[in-house]
């Protein structure tokens, strides 16, 4: 480790504040990949650089940095989709790329492992190091992040005397032999900084500081161990652990929370680092779904920044979907939206997208006054109004003078934490009005370049196309109205049912209560559990003369529990460690008593997680009869693991099932069934998705590719906002959309997993779900609007290219403009809204107020109308003359975005097919 007289950490190579050393760098290049074992070649992504730091910043090469984090975790998003997001995020700002590391996809066997197809870590690194992108790598191993188990490998909980994330010698063991086995994969393909490779940063654990208090010593010395471990893997750049108050000295401690600016790490060696900001929040069946106001976020960030933080982290940037069954639990759902800037199809969320380029834009503005100074100077502008000054002279300070324009640069932020009125303040002799709950930032400490609260990105409207087809064409088509006209859809679905009872010969018998993870090992969502109960004819009378029933307790159930009797579905619960109670009806005699346990995702946050379990806790015992109740924990019950259709691969497009069966109206709905048809998509490059609504809970399958869980289950009718307030604090329950809907009803299935016809879709469907209703849709952006005034600031790029950061300059002359931008692949088709003067509303419900520029419809489509993207400086001369002399001036303008291939062309074009 190297330090110098200002506490600089260094990792792999050396450096000094403000330039490399190349002889140092060479020597600790070369024994760094000599100790361990590495070929040394020419950088392929970079010149190899170190990664230090000190108490201001993280220093890349020699030079301080503040650096932007693009959050995207590789498997929830197929490969072919990596390119796209990853270049998005560059556009957006990006200087960073982070993931987590997930241990249960790499490692599903213990011993065998996978990095290929979505879980191909090497391939997106490289992807992100190709777009001139750092990476961040979060090994964990522990990830959270709503996936199954938290990212841990089931089979963990296997291993004699383990207990996880303690100081605890089987769990120790495993988890550096994994750890290893990545940091040494890193290695091997050249990825870290020094090798010049893009990885600037790892992560050892993950938020264990939240319950670390629950290991006790064992916690505690666990931690002194693994940030050990770490360091002694070699890497050759700095760890982190996140919300870690005692993240040992050689290791970052970071924040994660929705507000990070009041955060200082346990050192003042150490940098302030954001390693989560969450930018929006997950969903669970039932529940509504969760928004986070981008005018938040932004104030966020840009409190972050202004009291002194280097490095944020969106999580997520992009959510993604949980493909096959990779949800968490309890009861996470398929999407992993995120409300994240880019959506779960790979679309750009507007205006959050746009907002935060802007804000990341004038960020960097800032940058070089950032880096250059210690610390900030605070002034109080009034009750809840501050400033931060960053400032420096920068001979004075040492910095090499070829890095700036200017011997003296100046920075400032003004924040207004007022959560409903708005400030007039007074900086350096001039007035600045600064919104509620807003920060204003002055890259040169005079004009203001951007102001968290006012977004001027335009805003993009995501619909959902009319129903396509889901027929191919080999089937016959029937004609069914919707709203939009005619849509067509196959007669032919094939089906055939899910035995209800043991089926296979790999079933057994024990004695008492097994747990559910210890029979099924997560290879399946279902475990079947089956006894005999005999009833006799005075067991019969008993319950009749009494007005009884015999009821089923059970002492606890997670997730989902299904009672039956004698081959009829009689009850449901769903819970986390439930107690239930079920009425049963039985017959004299022997009566079959079936229930089935499912899973819907792993518990992945918490303490103990091994201990948690699934299925069945507890007593179980039926009560009410003549001679008292029946203890069931201790009766003999037979297992079953899975579903037959599982096991018989029904959703695979090599299965030949001779049991499929065509489905006729009669037989729906139906319980534990399976579904087979195809379907056709449109070409073009809209994300499609299938559309569930029609259905009840269960799993699909495309082309053999298991897209996820589905469910219907409807959320609260109350509790949703109709205008959503950005000012004040954040949490999950605030800004929520979606009361009295199901939570999800629309499933994402990427392009490269669909051919242009004949595509298979199977579904298995648990509580009778009507498969006839079942659509395919088209996302896009079809709708466009933005709204710009004469006040507003000019577009941030402006300042880039006049390079006004360090000059003499002023930003008063050049002019506010408005853009908007279609899609990839679309273009503006026609203006359905313009008006420059004072108009009214907001998108899609734009009015023309009193001042209205006549020619601002013909203006506004010539300037955009068949161009992917345009622009319009918001000045009267470019509509003819001011409309209306003495008022302030607005441009609204609404859109509409097409792709060459219309709809109405693929129906014809599916018509003619048939």
């Amino acid at each position: 480790m190297l330090r110098d007289s200002k506490s600089e950490r260094g990792f792999g190579i050396g450096s000094n504040r403000n330039e490399m050393i190349v002889a140092v760098m060479s020597v600790c290049v070369c024994i760094v990949a000599i100790e361990y074992g590495v070929r040394v070649t020419e950088a392929k992504y970079f010149e190899p650089f170190n990664v230090t730091y000190d108490h201001r910043a993280l220093i890349l090469g020699g030079n301080r940095r503040i650096l932007i984090s693009a959050g995207i975790h590789y498997p929830r998003a197929t490969p072919e989709m990596w390119p796209d997001l990853i270049a998005k995020s560059k556009e957006g700002g990006a200087d960073v790329i982070e993931t987590y590391v997930f241990w249960n996809g790499h490692e599903p066997e213990r011993g065998q492992y996978n990095f290929e197809g979505r879980y191909d870590l090497v391939k997106f690194v490289k992807l992100a190091a190709s777009n001139g992108l750092y990476f961040f790598l979060r090994i964990g191993p522990y990830a959270c992040a709503e996936w199954n188990f938290g990212g841990f490998p089931v089979w963990l909980r296997d291993i004699p005397g383990i207990d996880f994330r303690t100081d605890n010698a089987p769990f120790k063991e495993e988890m550096k032999r994994f750890v290893t086995k990545v940091v040494n994969l890193m290695r091997e393909e050249m990825l870290f900084s020094w090798q010049g490779g893009p990885i600037i940063l790892l992560q050892i654990e993950n938020e264990y500081g939240n319950i670390e208090s629950s290991y006790g010593k064992g916690g505690k010395e666990y931690v002194k161990w693994a940030a050990s471990m770490a360091l002694s893997l070699g890497a050759g750049v700095p760890w982190v652990m996140c919300r870690q108050q005692d993240a040992p000295y050689d290791i970052i401690d970071t924040c994660n929370a929705y507000y990070c600016d009041g955060f200082k790490p346990n050192s003042r060696n150490k940098p302030t680092m954001w390693t989560e900001n969450w930018d929006g929040w997950y969903a669970q069946w039932g529940e509504r779904l969760p928004h986070r106001p981008v005018e938040d976020l932004a104030f966020a960030i840009a409190r972050f920044f202004q009291r002194g933080g280097i490095f944020q982290n969106y999580y997520m940037y992009f959510g993604g979907t949980n493909f096959g069954r990779t949800a968490g639990g309890p009861l996470q759902i398929t999407s992993y939206d995120y409300d994240a800037p880019i959506d779960e199809y790979g679309l750009l969320h507007e205006p959050k997208w746009g907002h935060l380029k802007d804000l990341h834009a004038a960020l960097k503005l800032c940058e070089p006054a950032l880096v250059a100074t210690d610390s900030p100077t605070y002034i109080n502008l009034g009750p809840k109004q501050e400033a931060h000054v960053y400032q420096a002279n920068v001979q004075r300070e040492g910095l090499n003078l070829s890095l700036f324009k200017s011997p003296s640069i100046c920075s400032a932020f003004l924040a207004n934490i007022d959560e409903r009125k708005e400030a007039i303040v007074t900086f350096r002799g001039q007035r600045y009005t600064i919104p509620p709950w807003s920060v204003s930032i002055l890259p040169d400490c005079r004009n203001t370049a951007f102001n968290t609260a006012k977004v001027r990105a335009q805003t993009s409207v995501k619909l959902v196309d009319s129903d396509l087809p889901t027929a191919s064409n080999i089937f016959i088509a029937q004609q069914l109205r919707h709203r939009s006209g005619i849509s067509y859809f196959s007669k032919s679905w094939m089906t055939t049912k899910e035995p209800l009872k043991i089926w296979s010969k790999s079933s057994f018998t024990v004695e008492g209560i097994w747990e559910h993870l210890n029979v099924t090992k997560d290879q399946s969502d279902y475990l079947w559990y089956s006894t005999r109960i005999y009833v006799s004819d005075s067991d019969i009378l008993f319950w009749k003369e009494n007005d009884i029933h015999p009821k089923l307790t059970i002492d606890g159930v997670r997730d989902i529990l299904r009672v039956f009797v004698n081959g009829q579905l009689i009850g449901n619960a769903v819970g986390h460690w439930i107690k239930v109670v079920q009425t049963l009806q039985f017959l004299p005699g022997y009566n079959d008593l079936t229930l089935l346990t499912q899973t819907v995702g792993l518990q992945n946050y918490g303490a103990f997680l091994e201990k948690d379990g699934a299925g069945i806790r507890g007593t179980i015992k039926i009560t009410g009869f003549e001679n008292g109740d029946i203890n069931l924990s201790k009766s003999l019950w037979t297992y079953q693991v899975g579903l037959q259709g599982e096991f018989l691969k029904f959703y695979s497009e090599e299965n030949e099932n001779s049991d499929w069966t065509e489905l006729t109206p009669d037989a729906i709905p139906s319980t534990f069934t399976w579904y087979k048809t195809y379907f056709d998509v449109p070409g073009g490059t809209d994300p499609v998705a299938l559309d569930l609504k029609s259905m009840g809970k269960g799993q699909a399958w495309v082309n053999s590719h298991h897209i996820g869980r589905y469910w219907t289950r409807v959320s609260p009718e109350s509790g949703c906002e109709e205008i959503c307030d950005y000012r004040g604090a954040y949490n999950s329950d605030k800004c929520l959309t979606n009361c009295g809907k199901p939570t999800q009803t629309l499933y994402h299935v990427p392009r490269s997993w669909l051919r242009s016809s004949n595509n298979s879709l199977v579904i298995l469907e648990e509580t009778g779900g009507n498969p006839l209703g079942i659509s395919v849709k088209l996302h896009s952006f079809r709708i466009i609007c933005a709204q710009v005034s004469d006040s507003d600031y000019p577009p941030l790029q402006r300042w880039v290219n006049l390079d006004l950061i360090g000059e003499e300059g002023s930003a008063n002359s050049m002019i506010p403009e408005l853009h908007l931008h279609c899609q990839e692949g679309n273009t503006i088709s026609s203006i359905t809204f313009a008006s420059f003067g004072n108009p009214g509303g907001s998108c899609q419900n734009f009015s023309r107020g009193d001042c209205h520029a006549p020619s601002s419809m013909s203006i506004v489509s010539k300037a955009c109308q068949g161009k992917r993207s345009c622009s319009i400086k918001i000045l009267d001369t470019v509509f003819g003359g001011d409309p209306c002399p003495g008022v302030a001036k607005t441009l609204s303008v609404e859109a509409r975005c097409t792709s060459p291939l219309s709809d109405d062309g693929f129906i014809q074009h599916a018509v003619s097919s048939f």
